[in-house]
């Protein structure tokens, strides 16, 4: 009977998030239908696509819960089973502690911030936001559930329920003062004392949080637990971290983020990479490094579309190979050359870490699109100077141009050959915003996977969406509560006094620019490029400011930088998922993608040094 309820919830999950999907790109496509033909728009629909996004969110965090994908990261070091045991324990323990304090804080602001008579249409707005107190709770459940396969152990990873509460005693003081003023008084008397204790226990929970980051812990409750104990230390409201995270999730252009994200998923569960490579091939497999070029241009055009480089390594990355190998590739270049195109199409529209960038930084997402596609193609440029030089010097047979073929290919990989025509037509033509690009591209990968080409059946998008959540859940997670923290370093005055200081210690601005290449190719390498902009981000634009540097320029330093960083050893991104994709040791993934990581940094210190790269086509647009 438990197993039923278990598979029914389960169901019953999957249908609300791909519901919710559905219907975060039909609201934004109605509405551009609407304005064009009809002059007119579709009531409530910016809100009801913002706090879709903010359903989807939370639904689709539980649900990467349930199927333990939470982003992390962790040390490729294999511990005794024993130990590994018992910190898959501590950290389910460590990670329900801070799912049911961020429950509590998320009910009290719900509470709060909203009158019970507020609705959107005829939907009371309380019971819209309640997805997020709910979602976190279920987040708690699943991490204490799941901590251990033994009894004894879920009780004691249980034990974090109570523990969580304890920390979220000020949240909780507000929710009673809320609903039962007269029984207030009891629970607000032992407000001092848990203060108190919240301020003395908050640095050493901090550099547990920091430690435990190593060993798996979801990189979503450090940042978010690290900012909790900061907000806690500080005795300000812990309401906050709940409260920017809402705002976070239901901005202007966030809901972008998760509807390319199920477009690129769309083509990448099709055969949309079997009909590129066709394609590719058969334009450029003439040419020197033609097979080469070909597996390039195909990384860069899935990670434009899916913004995760580890998506393009796993979905295209084993095809790619067997082509290179057969094409008479050595296979160490092939895993080389693989590993480092997953991340080159970050800097190109319609990337998900340009738009987080633009809406962290506040700067228009449109000119960092702009500014990223002359350092983008530099990127790819260098990669194909190195796959010709490569290919003439172990002379790799090429293949003769044939018409016919080329043709062929265009045939049948049409109608993806216009998906970024449609998106760069509608966006930069003023036709459509971005979030309704974002909408378009999802309804139309929709109908030629689903319909024209029928690589997918309805009743497998389901699965489809359930490979994709990982990334919507595990990045909005991430986002909203990275969010928190953000805005403590900001209050604080934090990027003020390192402003201050550097002012005082670095007196030149091509030094500045060297150690912050540094500075952000260490950070690339340990953290990912979506936690990393919302913290490093606001710590760094009061230091391109100093020193003159265009915003849009120190963006797309910062994001080229991040790129290099999944490449870095010893804990890249790119380095792991290829490690598992190609079949290969560490060790050799090393030795194989290091000529391929020295080309790309030295194509990240031109682009930073030569800020004409990314800024001259915007000059020309404005002329």
């Amino acid at each position: 009977m438990r197993e039923k309820l278990f598979r029914a919830g389960r169901s019953l999950e999957n249908l609300l998030s791909l519901l919710t999907v559905l219907l975060l790109a039909l609201f934004p496509v109605m509405e551009v239908v609407a304005r064009k033909f009809f002059r007119t728009g579709v009531r409530n629909s910016t809100e009801f696509t913002h706090h879709l996004v903010l359903v989807l969110a939370f639904l689709g965090a539980a649900i990467t819960s349930r199927e333990n994908r939470h982003l992390s990261l962790t040390l490729n070091i294999k511990f005794r089973e024993r130990f590994q045991v018992r910190i898959r324990l501590f950290n389910g323990f460590l990670s329900t502690v801070f799912c049911t304090a961020f429950a509590w804080c998320s009910m009290s602001f719900l509470l709060n911030a909203f009158d019970a008579s507020e609705r959107i249409a005829f939907f009371p707005l309380r019971w819209i936001v309640m997805v997020m107190p709910l979602g976190y709770a279920l987040m708690a459940f699943r991490f204490a559930v799941r901590a251990s396969a033994k009894t004894a152990g879920k009780i004691l990873a249980s034990s974090g329920f109570m523990v969580g509460t304890f920390l979220a005693w000020g949240p909780l003081v507000n929710i009673v003062q809320l609903l039962l003023p007269s029984g207030n008084r009891f629970f607000e008397s032992f407000l001092p004392l848990f203060n108190q204790i919240g301020i003395h226990l908050s640095t050493p929970i901090i550099l547990l949080l920091a430690m435990t980051a190593l060993t798996g812990v979801p990189i979503f409750v450090v940042l978010g637990g690290i900012g909790y104990m900061l907000f806690a230390h500080a005795a300000q409201p812990l309401e906050v971290i709940a409260n920017e995270a809402y705002f976070l999730l239901t901005s202007h252009s966030i809901p972008a983020i998760p509807l390319f994200t199920f477009t690129g998923f769309l083509l990448s569960e099709s055969k949309a990479g079997e009909r590129f490579v066709r394609l590719f091939k058969a334009f450029f497999s003439w040419f020197p490094g033609g097979l080469a070029i070909m597996a390039i241009l195909v990384c860069t055009f899935f990670t434009t579309f899916t913004g995760a480089s580890g998506v393009t390594i796993l979905a295209v990355g084993a095809l790619l190979s067997y082509v290179l190998i057969k094409g008479r590739y050595k296979k160490s270049f092939s895993s080389g050359l693989l590993t480092a195109s997953g991340s080159i199409g970050l800097l190109f529209p319609p990337s998900l870490p340009v738009i987080i960038y633009g809406v962290t930084a506040q700067i228009s997402i449109r000119d960092m699109f702009v500014g990223g596609i002359g350092p983008g193609i530099i990127m790819v440029l260098a990669m194909v100077l190195f796959a010709v030089f490569f290919s003439r010097r172990n002379k790799i047979p090429r293949e003769r141009f044939v018409t016919r073929e080329a043709l062929a290919a265009i045939r049948v990989s049409f109608w993806e050959i216009l998906l970024p025509v449609i998106i760069v037509w509608g966006y930069f033509g003023g036709i459509t915003t971005l979030v309704e690009s974002g909408a378009v591209a999802v309804v139309y990968a929709l109908i030629v996977e689903v319909f024209i080409h029928r690589d997918i059946r309805p009743r497998e998008l389901p699965q489809v969406l359930l490979k994709c959540l990982p990334i919507i859940g595990g990045v909005l997670a991430i986002l909203a509560l990275a969010k928190g923290l953000s805005y403590f370093i900001v209050d604080a005055e934090i990027p003020m006094r390192l402003t201050a200081w550097v002012q005082s210690a670095i007196g030149s601005k091509y030094v500045f620019l060297l150690l912050l290449n540094l500075a952000l190719l260490i950070t690339g390498c340990f953290m990912d490029i979506f936690s990393a902009i919302m913290v490093v981000v606001p710590l760094i634009i009061p230091l391109g400011n100093l020193f003159g540097i265009h915003p849009v320029h120190l963006g797309i330093i910062f994001l080229a930088n991040m790129e290099l960083g999944y490449l870095t050893p010893p804990v890249g991104l790119n380095l792991f998922l290829a490690s598992y994709s190609f079949n290969e040791p560490m060790g050799r993934i090393y030795r194989d993608v290091l000529p391929f990581l020295l080309i790309q940094l030295a194509a990240v210190l031109l682009i930073t040094y030569v800020p004409f790269l990314s800024t001259g086509l915007l000059g020309l647009i404005a002329k």
